[in-house]
């Protein structure tokens, strides 16, 4: 992942309604959510939460699918897991720890 997909990704996730209209579709599974559940459960009107679905689907952590006349939206979970990579391949990456000789400490 590019550094740039992933900041537009991380500033999409930094609005608490999107952060939790995410969260939501996470939970959801492979099965997502209708659009009227989500307003529902997020509490908010039906252009407001077109507007954070818009963002978060540019950003391609969300998708939509037509079922005749309802609105599936879903995780897109292998951008998410290439997100939380990005995040964490690199980890400690510049330490200069032994994790074995800390493991003989304890």
């Amino acid at each position: 992942m590019k550094l740039e997909q992933a900041a537009k990704q991380l500033e999409a996730l930094g609005n608490p309604t999107r952060l939790n209209l995410y969260r939501i579709l996470v939970r959801a599974g492979e099965a997502g959510r209708p659009v009227g559940f989500l307003q529902e459960s997020l509490g908010i009107a039906a252009s407001t939460l077109s507007h954070h679905l818009h963002r978060l689907i540019l950003t391609g952590l969300v998708s939509q699918e037509r079922q005749a006349t309802t609105l599936i939206c879903r995780a897109n979970y292998p951008m998410m897991n290439d997100l939380i990579g990005f995040l964490a391949d690199e980890c400690c990456a510049d330490a200069a720890c032994n994790p074995a000789a800390g493991d003989a400490a304890a």
